[in-house]
């Protein structure tokens, strides 16, 4: 699914008009209909209800005279309140409420800090005249608010958000919550805390970020009748990684009878040290209960016996010069085992000891197959950033905000502000002409990058904050990648899987399962996707 930015939608929509010849007027028609057969199905039968409508400048307010109409020919009472002096509104909306203003439908101008203050008030009477409010309608700003909410506009949404959750109220927003910066997911000053969003033709990238959910709400697509041809056009480069997105990845790692263990690849594995062998342990375990063939963990001398014992079906590597942590003089007895391997992760529980670093550079510069490189492998890559060598084969960096901060030399703040911007930048720093790079930015809505896409992850939760489940990711995209995915193919699944096995989780258990459990479950979450129609 496309995400297109608030640029892109505004060109997606001119296309539909201009080229294609679909009237703006039937668009509007289309989004206000689709969002009250959205009302139908979310809130029941609205007639003999009140339903008061927000309504501000441009195509978003014209939408909610739409919605007031298609309400009223229920037997919905729609109370609309102005923002803007309707006389101002122009083409499309314009006409939308000369439709209305001749239905005779209650109305009240409130453009002015005081009469704001009346707002709730207003509601109120509504109420003992009317009948009780079922939900209340945001149609104040849509995807091409790029300023701070101000004046009477931040006041409205304050008042309304509040009277909205005393009086358990429910809000749903007209094609984006007001406030919400359709970019990037920014609060632009203050922002309508939307229950449900029905958005018009394709999701926007800021609704999918992680700061935007609890603005968001449920987030529904409404068919307005634009062309796929028009979105073609409108060279969108994020998209959101989606069912059958992936359900056709996992297409292409369909088993056949007759195939064996080295049929599904080797994965070799460069982590863990003294206190941290989980790391290495449960990276182990997302590749194999991923459906990895084979799987061999280089072990330090002193973890050999750990690493043995806690990961049965896995093989190990005793390293000689390696005790308690990785070292460099074992640099050529691992390239050594290469030759039948398919991918290499290096990096969880690794530590950043001079000899390790060292150890990481040079498997970072040499190694011709692909490389999962996560955890203190990308500390020890940012610490050297300035001489970074160029390496021989595709590398895929997997850091959570705090490794992306340190790779770019700003703050996690400033990460997380504009994660599309941070994963753009993470490309572009790191990239070669020689090798393939694929950067995926985890935590909420974990991105996929590309040279020339982004994709945004929409499973996951946040009972996933725990330690290990990088970890386990790692070993999950290494096993995808031996089974015979591209980098970024097995990026955009791993995510996937990693985010659905943890919503199976907290579906079943709740708050407080273990990066263990998310790996147990990934067999299941595997078989439901590629059950599901």
């Amino acid at each position: 699914m496309k995400l297109p930015n608030a640029e892109q939608m505004r060109r997606i929509d001119q296309c539909a008009i201009n080229e294609f010849g679909i009237p703006g007027l039937v668009l509007m028609e289309n989004a206000g209909l689709g969002t009250v057969l959205l009302m139908d199905r979310m809130y029941g039968p609205l007639n003999k209800k009140t339903v008061p409508i927000l309504v501000g400048p441009g195509n978003n307010g014209g939408d909610g005279l739409v919605i007031a109409r298609h309400l009223y020919q229920r037997g919905c009472t729609p109370i609309l309140i102005y923002l803007i002096d309707p006389e101002q509104l122009q083409g499309d909306s314009a006409i939308n409420f000369g439709i209305v203003k001749k239905l005779n439908l209650e109305a009240h101008i409130c453009n002015t800090k005081k009469q704001i203050n009346n707002v709730i008030q207003l509601l109120q009477h509504s109420e003992l005249h009317f009948g009780p409010i079922r939900v209340i309608v945001d149609a104040l700003f849509g995807t091409g608010l790029q300023r701070n909410l101000k004046d009477r506009f931040k006041l409205c949404v304050d008042l309304i958000n509040h009277f909205s959750k005393a009086r358990n109220i429910p809000i749903i927003a007209v094609d984006t919550p007001s406030g919400l910066d359709s970019n990037n997911g920014n609060i632009l000053g203050t922002c309508i805390q939307a229950d449900a969003t029905a958005t018009y033709g394709c999701a926007k990238i800021g609704q999918l970020m992680p700061d935007s959910s609890g603005f968001t709400g449920h987030l529904e697509v409404i068919d307005i009748g634009i062309p796929p041809k028009a979105v073609d056009r409108g060279a969108i480069h994020v998209s959101s990684i989606d069912h059958n997105m992936c359900r056709e990845l996992l297409g292409n790692l369909r088993r056949t009878p007759n195939s064996h263990k080295g049929t599904y690849g080797h994965l070799l594995l460069v982590a863990g040290s003294s206190g941290k062998s989980g790391a290495a342990i449960l990276a182990g375990r997302g590749a194999i209960l991923s459906g990895c063939g084979l799987v061999t963990l280089c072990a330090p001398a002193e973890l050999n016996t750990i690493f043995e014992t806690s990961l049965i079906e896995a093989m190990t590597l005793p390293l000689p010069h390696s005790k308690s942590v990785f070292s460099a003089d074992d640099s050529e007895t691992i390239s050594n085992q290469l030759d039948d391997k398919n991918c290499l992760v290096i990096g969880p529980g690794l530590g950043q000891d001079k000899v390790t670093a060292d150890l990481v550079m040079d498997l970072y510069e040499s190694v011709q197959i692909p490389i999962i490189i996560d955890a203190d492998a990308i500390n020890i890559l940012a610490a050297h950033k300035d001489n970074l060598p160029v390496p021989s084969g595709p590398r895929i960096l997997t850091p959570h905000p705090g490794e992306m901060a340190r790779l770019l030399a700003i703050s996690p703040s400033e990460v997380q502000a504009d994660r599309l911007k941070a994963s753009r930048l993470c490309y572009q720093q790191y990239r070669s002409s020689k090798a393939e790079l694929v950067v995926i930015l985890k935590g909420a809505a974990t991105l996929v990058a590309d040279d020339e896409h982004q994709y945004v992850c929409p499973t996951g939760n946040s009972a996933m904050a725990a330690g290990g489940m990088g970890d386990v990711l790692s070993g999950l995209i290494g096993s995808l990648i031996c089974q015979g995915l591209s980098p970024l193919s097995a990026g955009c699944l791993g995510v996937y899987l990693h985010g659905c096995s943890g919503n199976r989780l907290l579906k079943k258990k709740g708050v407080g399962f273990s990066a263990a459990e998310l790996a147990n479950e990934l067999p299941h979450a595997r078989k439901t996707l590629e059950e599901q129609s």
